[in-house]
This record gives C-alpha cells, sequence and structure tokens, in this order.
C-alpha cells in the first residue's frame, strides 16, 4: 500500500442526473474560438478550410459544481463569463476515426469557462501562454452531466443570463467544429480516456462580471450551470 506524506485531494469530478453518483474526471480541454460571431468579438476571423481547432487546458481542481459561489479571483479587474456545451467522454482512443468519434462520448452538461480576460489579453499580445488568465481556481464551473451515450449534438439553444437579463444566446448548430470533429482532432494529440471533459467553445456576448451577480445558463434538452460571485477572498 502506497504511503503519501499527506493525505491527498478527492479526485476530481461531476455530477451525473439522475443519480447520486459522481463521474471521475481525468483531463479538462477547452476549444478556443468555435463560434464565428465569437471570434470576430475578439478580432479573429476563422476559415474551417485552412484553419484548425486550438485547446488550451485547466487542471481539474478548478472544477466547481453548479450552483456554487466563487470570490471574485484576484489580479484581475476584467473577469469575464464563457458559456459552452460540455462533452464528457466515456471510452478512450487515438487516433480515432471521424465517424467513430461518437463512440467515446458519455454524455453533455452545461458549463462555463470562466476567465481573466486583461491577463489574458496581456498576456496573448505578448506571444506568452494563457495560463494565468485561464487556469483559474474555480473557473471551470459544470452542471449535471446527462447521459448520452453515443448520441451528438448538432443543434440546441445555449444561453447565459447574468442577473436575468441574456448576455449569451445562439445555437449548437453554429459550432464551426462539432464535437465528433473535435474529439477526432484531439485524438491525434493525446491518448483520450474516459473522464476526459471537453468544453466546446463559447457563443458571442462574453464579458465581466462584478461582485454580487448571478449568473444562470443552459443547454437544451441537457440542463443548466448556475454561478454566483462573490466579493474577493
Amino acid at each position: 500500500m502506497t504511503r503519501y506524506l499527506w493525505t491527498p485531494a478527492e479526485p476530481a469530478s461531476l455530477a451525473v442526473h439522475g443519480t447520486a453518483e459522481r463521474l471521475p474526471v481525468h483531463r479538462l480541454f477547452f476549444v478556443g474560438r468555435n463560434y464565428h460571431a465569437h471570434a470576430q468579438e475578439m478580432g479573429v476571423t476563422i476559415d474551417k478550410a485552412t484553419a484548425q481547432p486550438f485547446y488550451f487546458t485547466k487542471s481539474p481542481v478548478h472544477l466547481l459544481d453548479s450552483g456554487a459561489t466563487q470570490p471574485y479571483p484576484p489580479e484581475t479587474q476584467n473577469y469575464h463569463h464563457e458559456m459552452e456545451l460540455v462533452v464528457v467522454l466515456g471510452r478512450g482512443g487515438f487516433q480515432v476515426p471521424l465517424q467513430r468519434a461518437p463512440e467515446l462520448i458519455y454524455g453533455y452538461a452545461a458549463g462555463l469557462d470562466m476567465t481573466r480576460r486583461d491577463v489574458q489579453l496581456r498576456l496573448r499580445d505578448k506571444g506568452h501562454p494563457w495560463c494565468l488568465g485561464k487556469d483559474v481556481e474555480g473557473s471551470a464551473v459544470c452542471g449535471a452531466v446527462r447521459p448520452m451515450p453515443g448520441q451528438v449534438l448538432q443543434q440546441g439553444e445555449i444561453v447565459l443570463e447574468v442577473n436575468g437579463a441574456v448576455r449569451q444566446r445562439a445555437d449548437l448548430s453554429q459550432l464551426i467544429w462539432s464535437v465528433p470533429e473535435l474529439i477526432a482532432d484531439l485524438s491525434r494529440y493525446y491518448h483520450l480516456q474516459p473522464g476526459d471533459v471537453i468544453y466546446t467553445g463559447t457563443p458571442e456576448g462574453v464579458g465581466p462580471v462584478q461582485p454580487g451577480d448571478r449568473l444562470q445558463g443552459r443547454v437544451a434538452g441537457i440542463g443548466e450551470v448556475d454561478l454566483t460571485i462573490a466579493a474577493p477572498a
């Protein structure tokens, strides 16, 4: 039996809709600029014929269950919301053909990729990695996973409200790269594993939040995500 110097942390996990069981999480992948309108509001035009998806990661320890309260993070004056469809894998694979990519899907959830936007842009403009802007404590918020093994979502409304006012609204049919395309592409670079989680990108309308704000998002037919921003800790 392995003896540790101190007690290891509990593994990261997600709630599963309709059950008391929790789903163990392996890795968190995030897709950048996967809606044309959001890419444009970030000053970029995507030509799918010549472009490839790009990704960043967050530590699974930064996962936060829907319904939580998150303190406004340090070292930012411009903390942004990004509403996303989340895909959870139930099977692994490497160099997966596109037509077989749906076989890896366990289910879906509604999620928030919270971002220190001022830090991210400062780092981006210097050609530095985005880690301090994206890999923020409590910044990977996720609702309960709805099991939908092998099913591919091709459409459905995705919405985020802040204090009851709509900030983001789009349809999953507007994704530049579909869920199977993302899975197949990621599997070129990684041996994907059960419990890998993919945040598929955010629509236009990203913007700042303040202490006291309540964020409520939903993906049609999948579920909801809820977050309250508190004063800095």
